[in-house]
């Protein structure tokens, strides 16, 4: 994947969410209702820039995961002492409960945030996913969800991805499933 300009990507992408071409987004997206920027993983930081100048708080709400995974570790570092002692076999669900369990969990104050920011008529947009890698929380588990698929609003996240033939890879370790989504490249 060669690098690609990300002001004019981000603009793009902003013509595309802005323009109310929703049903574009869903038919492109196999039903889904996400835009999957890919960017190459040494690109994000330019990306994410980009997207701070463009993207405005009055349509946007950047959603920063480094940001939820460090409050989530903080707020519940105590309780998160006791669990890491239990599940030392299956720490990812630390992250993401079991979904018949109920408790604090990275993965529903992700979905939260989302659908907050559903509520306030702002189209979310998540960047460093990276932070999630290795959590048990994966890109579709949040591009799937309820909240996400129901929304009249699209979802947008920042993907730092490399291209192997025509899989993508996550964080370009990981290959990504075939998500429901419009991929931006």
């Amino acid at each position: 994947m060669s690098h690609h300009n990300p002001e004019h990507i981000i603009k793009e992408t902003k013509i595309l969410v802005e323009t109310d071409k929703h049903s574009d987004i869903r038919l492109n997206a196999n039903g889904g209702n996400s835009i999957l920027i890919v960017c190459e993983p040494s690109q994000e930081l330019d990306f994410i820039n980009a997207i701070k100048v463009q993207f405005k708080e009055d349509l946007y709400k950047i959603i920063d995961l480094n940001d939820l995974l460090i409050n989530f570790i903080e707020t519940n570092s105590e309780e998160l002492k006791e669990t890491f002692q239990l599940l030392k076999g299956s720490i990812n669900q630390i992250f993401k409960a079991p979904s018949q369990e109920i408790g604090p969990d990275l993965f529903s104050v992700i979905m939260e945030n989302i659908e907050n920011s559903f509520k306030e008529k702002k189209i979310p947009v998540l960047i460093h996913s990276g932070a999630i890698y290795g959590s048990g929380i994966d890109n579709i588990h949040i591009m799937e969800n309820e909240i996400v698929m129901s929304s009249s609003i699209p979802l947008v996240v920042l993907y730092p991805a490399t291209k192997e033939g025509d899989k993508l890879l996550f964080l370009s370790t990981r290959p990504s499933s075939k998500y429901r989504c419009m991929v931006i490249n």
